[in-house]
């Protein structure tokens, strides 16, 4: 998705693509196959590039500093990716910065996990991995010593694990914002976002009913971490909005990042354009939004073994509905999608992006009619 921001800015991109048929790699030319935790591989493919980036946290620290040390421009750089590669150095640098975050410990056996509940509210509390977890993988909902246990006799060896209390909230939020290394901002605005079964499946932009002040100190949030963490390109700050009327931080994400996909066609720049522009320190594109309302539904893999069979109807049935389908291959639960609508009335535009989306995952067919979920 940032092959066409990088073809309108002129900029050529060259990827390191882990498979040949990589969904990056069916659309850009200079594509190599490698390995990105091999450092020399890393240090062969980045010669004479003017500046790495990345669509994922997991390339090892050492190596962002080794390509570094050679003169590479890595935006962000390893000192602030650290922060969304692991959740323990995240939780406390944000403790030092007085973000507000749900109470939290770094813990190493089922009665630490005891302890921590019995100072953070009670049962159910959560344990992370520190490194590693994406889309629900790697966390789990603790309601006694004996699931803590079993976590920690399955976790992966040598990675930490963070207690978290489990945040009694009603709806999570998201506020993206793109920063140049001038410092120069740009903030998006904020988003509601539906997780189902820890995987996000609908944004909406803007959060529908969101208090101006609550909105105004989520954007601030999310540029206060920007700037002291030094963060080049998009940052995603993943939100809870509380029931007693809090947002406390629950993630960061420093890259182009599913909750602002809706910018493609729903703001004035695009969170992928922006990232461009942000880690070759260009001015920043507006973030503003292009309409009332703009709703983002993720298509996740179904029975339907071919996605483009979905276009005649969506097609035809809705002609102002974005598609955008990631030549993935289709697996139950899998993203391989999304599709975005916008316009004046809310309830409309939520409709049509479900209808859209349902369609293409098999969910509804000819002569269904579609209900809201």
């Amino acid at each position: 998705m940032m092959q066409p921001a990088a073809i309108a800015l002129g900029v050529p991109l060259r990827l390191l693509a882990e498979r040949a048929d990589a969904s990056a790699a069916q659309v850009i030319a200079d594509a190599q196959v490698g390995d990105y935790t091999d450092l020399e591989v890393l240090r062969a493919w980045a010669k004479g590039l003017d500046v790495v980036t990345f669509d994922h946290e997991h390339v090892p620290t050492p190596h962002l500093e080794a390509l570094a040390s050679d003169g590479v421009a890595c935006r962000p750089g390893p000192a602030a990716l650290m922060h969304a590669q692991d959740k323990a150095v995240m939780r406390r640098r944000l403790a030092e910065l007085e973000v507000p975050c749900p109470r939290n410990r770094v813990v190493d056996s089922s009665e630490a996990v005891a302890d921590f509940a019995a100072g953070a509210g009670g049962w159910p509390v959560v344990l992370k991995t520190a490194r590693g977890g994406y889309d629900g993988k790697g966390v789990w909902v603790i309601h006694n010593p004996d699931e803590a246990a079993r976590v920690f006799a399955a976790a992966p060896a040598g990675v930490a694990l963070v207690a978290e209390e489990r945040v009694d909230f009603a709806r999570e939020l998201s506020a993206v914002v793109a920063r140049a290394p001038s410092g120069q901002i740009a903030a998006y605005p904020v988003v509601e976002s539906t997780q189902t079964g820890g995987v996000c499946t609908e944004v909406i932009a803007p959060a529908p009913n969101l208090d101006p002040e609550m909105a105004l100190q989520a954007q601030q949030i999310a540029i206060t971490v920007a700037g002291e963490l030094d963060v080049t390109g998009i940052l995603a700050v993943e939100l809870f909005e509380t029931r007693d009327g809090r947002i406390l931080v629950n993630e960061l994400a420093m890259r182009p990042h599913n909750t602002g996909h809706w910018t493609i066609d729903g703001a004035v720049t695009g969170q992928f354009e922006n990232h461009l522009r942000a880690v070759l320190d260009l001015p920043l594109g507006s973030p503003s939004a292009r309409a009332p309302w703009t709703v983002m539904v993720n298509i996740l893999g179904g029975p339907a073994p071919t996605l483009y069979d979905g276009y005649p109807h969506v097609q035809a049935r809705d002609p102002e509905v974005r598609v955008h389908l990631y030549g993935k291959s289709v697996r139950p639960g899998r993203k391989v999608g999304h599709v975005t609508a916008y316009g004046e009335d809310l309830a409309d535009v939520i409709q049509r992006a479900r209808h859209a989306s349902e369609w293409f995952e098999g969910k509804i067919g000819d002569g269904e009619s579609h209900e809201a979920r």
